[in-house]
């Protein structure tokens, strides 16, 4: 196992332990592996690299996500997970996405705004 599978690793234990599971069960078997690849290369490579704290990283993973448009939708989602895992309150993560209006355009940060509530309303809703 290389470091960065293991830092990787380590750091989605914290944001989603389930993420390489459920990533395995839906893509390894058309592309083998492609789980821990996402695993090692996004998580241990990059969200791991110091210089910025990883609520921070995750702020701006959801600015890109919002300004990228409507087809990252199930990746917003998940990133709005992993920012609140990370530490930072609905406000921030509903500013970073309204910030987007400016740069994305309104209806990049209206369809942000409705992934943020839908998330908002999942982890709010009775159990």
């Amino acid at each position: 196992m290389t470091a960065a599978l293991e830092r990787g690793r380590a750091l989605i234990a914290d944001l989603n332990p389930d993420l390489e599971t459920i990533l395995a069960g839906r893509y390894d078997d058309l592309l083998p592996d492609f789980a821990e690849s996402l695993i090692e290369w996004a998580y241990g490579r990059h969200y791991a690299r110091p210089g910025l704290d990883l609520k921070t990283r995750q702020l701006c993973t959801i600015a890109a996500l919002t300004v990228l448009g409507g087809q990252t939708g199930p990746q917003l989602k998940i990133n709005i997970e992993h920012t609140l895992a990370a530490g930072a309150a609905r406000e921030e993560i509903v500013e970073a996405i309204w910030q987007m209006a400016v740069y994305g355009g309104l209806p990049a940060a209206i369809n942000g705004l409705n992934a943020a509530q839908e998330v908002f309303n999942e982890l709010d809703a009775p159990a």
